[in-house]
């Protein structure tokens, strides 16, 4: 399926009625996100929850967090595990390669639900853009050195398009902050990090959910108001049990 059927770039009004959140890399982590969702107390009629990005791989619940998707109050960019989804549904690379990055959860799969889940996850967008002007803030997996008319454009190049699924130039310290002067906020994340961390205009929200000691984190848009939980936290106080709004 050619993605190019779908923007790349999708673009949101603001919430003139209830709140925006951002969520780091889920990876599976569903119950995680279940006990946060009744942390802040989401209200999915007024709020909204956007996404970073790599649902799937590593954790646990991987089928679990796709259906996601189909929740209207749930908004996600393709990250780069998304992305190596839908390249093995395509024929495009071994499934030996995905396995080695968290992908055996899909062994399981046949492989047409394994078409299916790649055929929905080709419609996300490369970048969500909230609002405008200076209550403006963008959303992407990885990174983005440039400007906001250069992701207006959308017109990426397969440069583009790598870093932002795959970039880490600016977390590991070899891109030059300054090339993002005309950035507005934009949260991402991709590369994990101890705390939540802005390099740029660019806020590191991913926190390791997955992985021995990390944890998952929800952040308020345009505040500095974020929660977060380990998956075992989470399940010791009975979040698998909570139903998800």
């Amino acid at each position: 399926m050619d993605s190019t059927l779908f923007t790349l770039v999708q673009h949101h009004p603001a919430n003139r009625t209830g709140r925006d959140f951002v969520v780091g890399d889920l990876h599976g982590c569903l119950d995680a996100l279940r006990f946060l969702l009744r942390e802040i107390e989401f209200a999915p009629s007024q709020d909204r929850l956007f996404s970073v990005g790599d649902l799937v791989d590593r954790g646990s619940q991987s089928e679990e967090a796709l259906a996601l998707l189909d929740k209207p109050w749930f908004h996600a960019v393709l990250g780069n595990h998304e992305d190596t989804l839908c390249a093995v549904a395509e024929g495009k690379l071994k499934k030996q390669w995905w396995y080695g990055i968290g992908g055996l959860w899909s062994a399981h799969l046949s492989a047409d639900k394994l078409r299916a889940y790649a055929h929905r996850l080709r419609t996300l967008p490369l970048v969500r853009v909230i609002g405008s002007g200076s209550e403006r803030f963008n959303v992407l997996h990885a990174e983005f050195l440039g400007t906001d008319a250069e992701l207006d454009a959308d017109d990426f190049s397969a440069d583009m398009r790598q870093q932002l699924l795959w970039g880490r130039n600016l977390a590991m310290g070899t891109a030059d902050p300054r090339s993002q002067s005309g950035l507005s906020l934009t949260y991402c994340g991709h590369t994990p990090m101890r705390e939540v961390q802005q390099i740029g205009a660019q806020v590191f929200i991913d926190t390791g959910a997955f992985g021995p000691g990390g944890k998952l984190t929800i952040v308020e848009a345009r505040t500095t108001n974020r929660w977060s939980v380990t998956v075992d936290v989470a399940r010791s106080v009975g979040a698998s049990a909570l139903a998800l709004p």
